[in-house]
């Protein structure tokens, strides 16, 4: 895939940070956009400057996904970008903050694909991109919630990937590092290869572009956590532990 010009995206999670930089830098390529986030004031504001189309959603409500999803029609991709963060250890639990990362992070993605991986399936068209994150490899100290949320979210896209192989419906999975956002300011440790909005979105873009079943970036990084995978536990705790 050359260009996404003519293409409709439905961005989901849209009004900030990646999900701003993703509809920006999409924009720029020719798509067509349908932004969605619960803020309606953040998404005129980036409507006005992608010429996309604001479609306020909050994806916790399943009447609130079902009505915008009618509105957005027939798309030819979706990108679910929707995140809810707070850092959060076992000491620290909180079940309020844990079920909400879990149901924005999660199941806010099922919401949305109940109603627009049907219809991609019975067209035999039709591209998903979801939003994992290095976090969701392996079990890391102070995410609980979050880790597990997008672990889940990367074995959808796999299960996914698998069930529909060889139809015209593509999933792909893109598992960013850290990206300076108002959710990653919240944590006070150290955030190895920070990287910008702007620069994350280009990763994202050559992923889709480039039909990607799954991209992790950056990739030094990523090495660490797809490594991670196969180390014993007691050596992988002692690495990460904190303080």
């Amino acid at each position: 895939m050359k260009t996404l010009a003519g293409q409709t995206w439905w961005l989901i999670g849209a009004s900030e940070g990646l999900g701003h930089a993703v509809a920006t830098a999409m924009a720029r390529d020719g798509a067509d956009l349908l932004l969605s986030a619960r803020s309606e004031d953040r998404l005129r504001e980036v409507a006005l400057e992608t010429g996309g189309r604001p479609l306020p959603v909050d994806v916790s409500d399943p009447e609130s996904v079902a009505r915008a999803a009618r509105q957005a029609g027939e798309i030819d991709g979706l990108i679910y970008l929707a995140g809810a963060y707070w850092p959060l250890s076992a000491q620290e639990w909180d079940s309020a903050k844990i079920e909400t990362m879990i149901d924005v992070n999660l199941t806010g993605a099922v919401r949305v694909l109940g109603h627009v991986l049907p219809a991609m399936i019975a067209r035999d068209k039709g591209r998903i991109v979801l939003t994992g994150s290095l976090a969701g490899f392996r079990g890391l100290p102070g995410s609980l919630g979050y880790g597990q949320s997008k672990a889940g979210l990367m074995n959808l896209a796999q299960g996914l990937q698998a069930d529909l192989q060889g139809t015209g419906v593509a999933v792909q999975l893109v598992n960013p590092g850290f990206i300076k956002t108002r959710l990653t300011d919240k944590n006070e440790f150290s955030m190895p290869f920070l990287m910008q909005p702007d620069e994350a979105a280009g990763h994202v873009l050559r992923a889709i572009r480039n039909e990607r079943p799954a991209t992790s970036f950056p990739a030094v990084f990523s090495w660490l956590f797809r490594a991670g995978r196969v180390l014993p536990t007691g050596l992988w705790n002692r690495i990460f532990a904190r303080g």
